[in-house]
């Protein structure tokens, strides 16, 4: 009987055994991970899995997200070690490690936050009815064959509370780590030319954006005055361009330029037009600045393709103030106002060009009607329904003007004043676009390889009725990021939005269909956290005593019954 009982024993044992070597080995061969959050937020999209499938070498990733923080940002860390353990399964050679800047013995780290400009967010945090002021570093390094490349975890965002900032850095998670894994990994293909001769922007004024931009694309400027000697090999070497950027030009363009940019389009060649229909003028008697409208000589390129940039001038309750200095020179103090010639634009419209970014500054922006043709046209940004137009010339005058805006800033806007509702200030144009030129006299006689097209291929165009957003500020001779305020250290999303129109353009939207999911994520209210703060602390520590206790009885009870019968 003893003997029958120990086989039977080490035959359980062994089937125990090759249950699970049987079980370890299905499940190296059947290896599956579940997201079983309601957004999925963990799953990673197809474009970001073409985006790593790749990759053959290792890139190793340094997150600055460790050590004591405020509970939202814990939120960010976990929600980053998850995504990146997704991206790790799926490709092995994506490692990761979490790192404390601000342990002893990580000075290393601290000099590449200077190299790189790692520069830690200042968040306050309210905790208990208490407030107190945390830093935070949330950054990471991507590094793979000898290149680096910094991942912002945080997005920033006007007026934003620390939990909306995490929120909205949570939906931009997946994004931005599939954005440096191809800036680290892909090779580029596609080439930007940049025009010039027009008078557009100096290179240091577009040098942020372009730089940016040179991380996935090959860049190089393309200056129309070599129209006028040989306007055919011009056209032939543009159309070696996937894209074109017209960075507010000044100067008109004659019509023989006109037409290789009209023949470009009709290729299938896509544009970003980023223009000013006024300009200022300073009178030398008074000292007045008007504004005056300015000829590009584009009226019918464009109303043709389906749009007219009026010469006008657009005003927006819902704008970016101005800074200005009061008193002395020496005692100059220097204050924000309200400055309605600055809109800040941001859309509700879901296009993935505009999905999930910040507000966008202009200044001194026009007014754009979009006209009926068989043109696909989409409205990006426009003013808030709070707007007015105003004709020109017009004066420019910063102590008529501010007085007018804080006036409406603290009594409310006149509904007969600012009724021109949401004002078109960026549009997207599709479709197969027909030449300005066709049934007109052609500028520029066309033959042997190169023909004159008048119906032309699919194509895509934007345009923009301000050059001042691509503009970045400087600080001495040394460019600032496009999109930051140095007189308001506020940031913007004019980058982002020129990014996504760059990549959209190109037909590169793998990228921004990943900006486009969309994550909901709870936070814990604040308040009722603090009201609620004994009740939750008892249940949760009386609570597990209590079962442990009731476990206990329960199974002494048992023993007791079962050992005394």
């Amino acid at each position: 009987m003893m003997k029958t009982s120990i086989r039977k024993n080490i035959v359980s044992f062994a089937v125990l055994i090759g249950g699970l070597i049987l079980l370890n080995l299905f499940g190296n061969y059947f290896y599956k991970r579940f997201d079983l959050t309601q957004d999925k937020r963990f799953t990673l999209s197809e474009e970001a899995k073409e985006i790593i499938e790749p990759i053959n070498s290792p890139i190793i990733v340094d997150v600055f997200l460790k050590g004591e923080f405020p509970p939202e940002f814990k939120r960010l860390q976990s929600e980053t070690e998850q995504l990146l353990d997704e991206f790790s399964a799926y490709n092995s050679n994506i490692k990761f490690e979490f790192i404390d800047p601000t342990e002893k013995g990580n000075e290393a780290f601290q000099s590449q936050f200077e190299k790189f400009g790692l520069t830690p967010a200042q968040v306050s945090v309210t905790e208990s009815g208490k407030q107190s002021t945390e830093l935070v570093y949330p950054w990471a390094l991507a590094h793979h064959d000898g290149k680096t490349v910094k991942i912002a975890l945080l997005k920033n965002q006007l007026g934003a509370t620390s939990e909306e900032r995490v929120n909205s850095s949570l939906q931009n998670l997946q994004y931005a780590f599939a954005d440096g894994f191809k800036k680290l990994a892909s090779e580029k293909s596609k080439k930007i030319a940049v025009l010039k001769g027009n008078g557009e922007y100096d290179d240091r004024y577009i040098a942020d954006f372009f730089s940016t931009l040179r991380d996935y694309y090959f860049i190089a400027p393309f200056t129309l005055d070599s129209v006028a000697v040989n306007p055919k090999k011009t056209l032939k070497t543009l159309e070696g361009f996937d894209l074109i950027v017209a960075a507010q030009p000044t100067e008109a363009f004659s019509d023989a330029e006109k037409y290789v940019l009209d023949q470009y389009i009709m290729n299938g060649g896509k544009s970003l037009w980023l223009l000013d229909a006024t300009q200022m003028h300073t009178d030398t008697i008074t000292g007045k600045t008007f504004a005056f409208g300015m000829d590009l000589n584009l009226n019918d390129f464009f109303f043709k393709y389906g749009i007219r940039i009026n010469p006008n001038l657009v005003k927006d309750v819902y704008a970016a103030p101005i800074v200005l200095a009061n008193g002395d020179e020496r005692e100059a103090q220097y204050s924000r106002y309200p400055w309605f010639f600055s809109p800040l634009s941001s859309s509700a419209n879901n296009h993935p060009i505009v999905s999930n970014i910040e507000a966008v500054k202009f200044d001194y922006a026009s007014a754009i009607d979009t006209l009926p043709n068989n043109i696909k046209k989409t409205v990006l940004l426009s003013t808030s329904p709070i707007s007015k137009i105003v004709g020109l010339p017009f004066p420019i005058e910063f102590d008529v003007e501010i007085p007018k805006n804080l006036q409406v800033v603290n009594e409310g806007p006149n509904p007969n004043e600012y009724n021109a509702g949401e004002i078109p200030l960026a549009v997207l144009l599709e479709g197969n676009f027909t030449s300005v030129f066709k049934n007109r006299v052609k500028p520029i006689k066309l033959n042997g390889e190169l023909k004159n097209i008048d119906d032309g291929k699919p194509s895509k165009m934007v345009v923009i009725s301000d050059g001042d957003i691509i503009k970045n500020q400087m600080q001495g001779n040394r460019p600032l990021e496009l999109g930051f305020d140095k007189m308001t250290n506020s940031f913007y999303g004019n980058k982002e939005f020129l990014l996504n129109t760059v990549n959209y353009l190109l037909d590169d939207s793998g990228l921004i269909n990943i900006r486009t999911q969309q994550i909901a994520v709870p936070f814990l209210d604040p308040q009722k956290t603090v009201e609620q703060r004994s009740k939750w602390q008892i249940l949760n520590i009386l609570l597990p005593l209590g079962l442990l206790a009731l476990f206990g009885i329960a199974f002494t009870f048992y023993r007791k019954r079962k050992y005394t019968r």
